[in-house]
């Protein structure tokens, strides 16, 4: 029925808390090389990004604002002096483009798609540059025919244009696409929106809050996803 899958990349292909975590430690040990509290800092940090790019979801920011926002407030809340801020950002980019944690089975997953014969496109919030290196570090983007990712695009996830600027690049119709991500708002409502059917990817058992999608496919594993195709 499909020609091509779009997949989400974060908390979808690789696993966004622990590479969260690796990118955060080398990114402090910049500005703060001996704190011995970095876990409560760590959360500090994770709360401040999830809720900025939550409102990103809601369009309150660009996901490129957001990656502006999220050093400054870390910094200034964890009481580091302004100087700090751009070290840290940068080398929070810098580590984050080498974290490449696979989610359980995501491997596996896209190799069988791949030889079923489904184009598959990453479909992504973020800088390509650096989801292409951690796709890469994974070693899954050679099954990828292409990266569509926000920074690249000009439009952030949910945003129609987003899918629709994927769907002229790859040369398809909305019928013969499916969205696969973990995000009801960007990935699912995004993706409906266009055209596009969907599956929701639940891998924290959110479960289906919304009764217009209670028809929505839902798997909690990836490998689920070959037994809907």
């Amino acid at each position: 029925m499909y020609k091509a899958i779009f997949i989400d990349i974060d908390d979808t292909i690789l696993d966004y808390i622990p590479c969260c975590r690796e990118a955060f430690d080398a990114a402090l040990a910049v500005i703060d090389p001996s704190t011995p509290n970095t876990d409560a800092l760590f959360e500090l940090f994770f709360s401040i990004s999830g809720r900025l790019f939550s409102e990103a979801k809601h369009g309150l920011h660009t996901v490129a604002e957001v990656m502006e926002l999220y050093p400054q407030e870390f910094c200034e809340r964890a009481g580091y002096s302004p100087e700090t801020v751009d070290p840290f950002k940068h080398a929070f980019r810098a580590a984050w483009g080498m974290t490449h944690t696979l989610v359980p089975g995501a491997k596996e997953t896209l190799e069988a798609l791949h030889a079923k014969g489904y184009r598959l496109f990453a479909a992504s919030n973020s800088f390509g540059h650096l989801q292409r290196s951690r796709l890469e570090q994974a070693g899954v983007l050679h099954l990828f025919e292409d990266t569509y990712i926000s920074m690249d695009i000009s439009y952030d996830k949910p945003d129609v244009r987003f899918y629709e600027e994927a769907l002229r690049r790859c040369d398809l119709m909305p019928q013969d696409v499916l969205m696969v991500g973990d995000s009801m708002t960007t990935d699912i409502l995004g993706a409906q929106k266009a055209g596009l059917d969907a599956v929701f990817f639940d891998r924290r058992g959110e479960g289906i809050k919304d009764e217009e999608q209670e028809g929505l496919k839902v798997i909690s594993s990836l490998p689920q996803l070959l037994t809907l195709l």
